[in-house]
């Protein structure tokens, strides 16, 4: 039998998504749970794999398993077993041709920036901060350069292992409430580094730094060393993954504002 859930979790405290011996990860705290209700050891794939520091609202995993549990029974005991920053939020039995990575058709981010002179006392894990004034309007212009299907090799961490640097991405909205700017990128796939890559370099738009043609200027150099700095960890979330209807998955809580 395959399991799919969804997770929830703020990264600030763990190495990342992927396990690591010795280290506190976020796939090993899952993988134990799993396995104390499943009573067997289960090995977790994910739709993606987040770094140190990066947060998920709509993380999703799959599982197989021989234990027959009612989805009550998973919910419950997983989470019983789980640290407090570690959440599963819906459980569901699924095909076997499921594959919480190769089976996802897009993924969304969305990086948050809180953008006052003043680091917030509250959300200083949550967000990322930019103490000079941001024009949001001018990071939305600059970010439509990068809709569409491209080489990102300027957007990506030079650790990148992907064959290709070709992405499609499907939006970049860029909204203001109040001191929070939100960055929301949708894709097919992407780089290691891409959301945090991007949102500094609209970032640096936005601060009159630099011009908003600059954001096409970088993506056609396809050179890492063309783009600014990466951009903080802190304010990144894996928000929503998307997949075929026919596998008909529930959806997870998968806007930041939801929960300030």
């Amino acid at each position: 039998m395959r399991i799919a859930l969804g997770i929830a979790y703020q990264g600030s405290a763990y190495h990342g998504w992927q396990s690591q011996m010795g280290l506190s990860c976020i796939q090993t705290h899952l993988e134990l749970a799993i396995s104390h209700v499943a009573d067997h050891p289960i090995v977790l794939s994910c739709a993606g794999r987040t770094d140190k520091g990066v947060h998920a609202l709509g993380q999703v995993v799959h599982f197989d398993t021989t234990s027959q549990r009612s989805q009550q029974a998973w919910l419950l005991g997983c989470n019983s077993h789980l640290p407090a920053d570690i959440r599963v939020h819906w459980v569901q039995a699924v095909d076997s041709r499921f594959h919480a990575r190769f089976s996802a058709i897009a993924r969304r981010y969305q990086y948050i920036i809180y953008n006052n002179r003043l680091k917030s006392a509250l959300w200083n894990q949550y967000t990322s901060h930019c103490y000079y004034p941001l024009n949001e309007k001018q990071m939305q212009s600059a970010g439509q350069f990068l809709v569409g299907e491209h080489d990102f090799s300027s957007f990506r961490a030079a650790s990148c292992q992907a064959k290709s640097a070709r992405r499609a991405v499907q939006h970049i909205k860029v909204s203001r409430q109040g001191c929070y700017i939100t960055i929301d990128i949708q894709a097919n796939a992407f780089l290691h580094h891409m959301v945090r890559n991007i949102s500094a370099v609209l970032m640096s738009i936005g601060a009159g730094k630099k011009s908003i043609i600059w954001a096409k200027e970088v993506l056609l150099a396809q050179d890492r060393r063309a783009a600014d700095v990466t951009a903080s960890p802190h304010g990144l979330y894996l928000s929503q993954v998307f997949y075929p209807e026919n596998f008909a998955l529930p959806q997870s809580e998968n806007n930041f504002f939801i929960m300030i």
